[in-house]
């Protein structure tokens, strides 16, 4: 089998072999919103099925593999939201990575952006260790969490006005869900800052007009009933951004120390 079935040991798996699957566009508008809690809506998460072109995708990179880890058991599935249950700090990204999350089954997990973030995230104190590799690692997340805005890898990590359609339910959701806790939302780029505006609205956020532009450590008020929210700007940490220079890990700090302080 091309991906992990769920319930069947993988660690944290939120999903059972009775966790309803969404094979469509329509079941993710039924399902995502129907969810009450995080650990409902994270199991429906892992077993979407919604778009062809992502299965197929992300299915074939886990048969397929990478030789370096040719010998592991790659998640194959979506990979849903992770981190506290009731997070001050919202970080959101673009899609899992082929070799990556779609192997560990956690965003961010396993590859090299990741070895950046969450080398940052451990230096500011928002996470309990400075490497995340594996999905029994020990990792934590403290009183953040992450998400990204479409929950399967993509290829070229491009996906489709389409999928990214479909996955907004899910985004949507999770975001309500954790909205009365979170006090701070990071955007790990532009495609991410793009893509929360509309998220944020169908949550509940005041936001401003027009949407401001996207910029590494940008600072945007805005807020969810009476609590008064930070959305900020982070350039992603690519490979591309971290061996050309655009991002450094100095850079980094600098907004997760500030998120931190602003979350407090």
């Amino acid at each position: 089998m091309s991906f992990v079935p769920p319930g069947t040991g993988w660690p944290d798996d939120p999903a059972t072999a009775d966790t309803p699957v969404a094979l469509d566009p329509a079941d993710v508008r039924r399902l995502a919103p129907a969810s009450g809690t995080l650990a409902e809506l994270t199991a429906r998460q892992s077993v979407c099925r919604a778009c062809p072109r992502l299965v197929e995708w992300r299915e074939d990179v886990a048969t397929v593999k990478r030789r370096a880890f040719a010998d592991e058991t790659y998640w194959g599935r979506p990979v849903p939201g992770w981190g506290a249950e009731e997070p001050r700090v919202l970080l959101v990204g673009l899609a899992p990575a082929a070799h990556g999350g779609n192997r560990t089954g956690r965003i961010f997990t396993g590859d090299r952006s990741g070895d950046w973030l969450f080398a940052s995230l451990y230096r500011t104190g928002l996470a309990a260790q400075e490497t995340s590799t594996y999905a029994d690692d020990g990792q934590r997340l403290i009183g953040a969490r992450m998400l990204a805005s479409v929950r399967c890898a993509p290829p070229a990590n491009k996906p489709t006005p389409e999928e990214r359609a479909t996955c907004f339910p899910w985004m949507a959701r999770e975001i309500e869900l954790c909205a009365p806790s979170v006090r701070v939302i990071v955007a790990l780029g532009g495609f991410a800052w793009q893509a929360m505006w509309p998220a944020l609205k169908a949550a509940g956020y005041e936001l401003p007009r027009p949407r401001p532009p996207f910029g590494h450590g940008v600072e945007v008020e805005s807020a969810y009933g009476d609590a008064a929210v930070t959305l900020m700007g982070c350039y992603h940490p690519s490979q591309q951004n971290t061996f050309t220079g655009r991002v450094t890990a100095p850079m980094l700090d600098a907004v997760f120390t500030r998120a931190r302080e602003l979350a407090v």
